[in-house]
């Protein structure tokens, strides 16, 4: 099994049959097999076993740039207008509390733009709120994402890259 780079997951034929049987992917509704021969097997087996899954789809690949691809995914989140309306730049610069802090959120807003993910910091916010409104707990950072001072802004993780000299560009490489 493996994701490709328009996140769609892509199964082999032996991937698909051992899934009939093991439930190991439990919802094929975006699940892909580019061999139709395959595909219309496993469909016909599938169909035998009390309807546990989906039929697997043929593979299309958008006729988009990945760029384009993820602009279009992020229009279909569901984020409360507030939050789409949030001005999230202003919102992270008001936290800062010193010239330093407040040049890094600037250099790292400056890349977040650059990869066209400042709607994804919005969503995040959001995340973010409603888990502390609904008393979710979520970890304290994890992997290169502790490199973002934003981020510790927000509240995603509780490590300060600042007082700990992270390097952003080790998050957004």
């Amino acid at each position: 099994m493996k994701i490709n780079e328009y996140g769609q997951v892509e199964v082999s034929a032996e991937e698909a049959f051992q899934s009939l049987y093991t439930a190991k992917i439990k919802n094929l509704d975006s699940v892909y097999i580019d061999d139709d021969k395959t595909r219309d097997q496993f469909n016909l087996a599938r169909a035998t076993n009390a309807d546990r899954f989906g039929d697997l789809v043929e593979l299309v690949l958008p006729k988009a740039t990945i760029e384009e691809f993820d602009q279009l995914n992020q229009q279909q989140w569901f984020m409360p207008e507030e939050y789409k309306q949030l001005n999230i730049v202003e919102f992270l610069l008001d936290k800062t509390q010193n010239e330093e802090q407040y040049q890094r959120v600037v250099q790292e807003l400056e890349l977040f733009a650059q990869h066209n993910m400042i709607d994804v910091l919005k969503y995040i916010k959001y995340l973010v709120d409603t888990m502390r409104k609904n008393n979710i707990v979520w970890g304290v950072g994890r992997g290169s994402s502790v490199a973002s001072y934003v981020l510790y802004l927000i509240g995603i993780h509780k490590v300060d890259s600042i007082k700990y000299e992270l390097d952003i560009h080790e998050f957004l490489k």
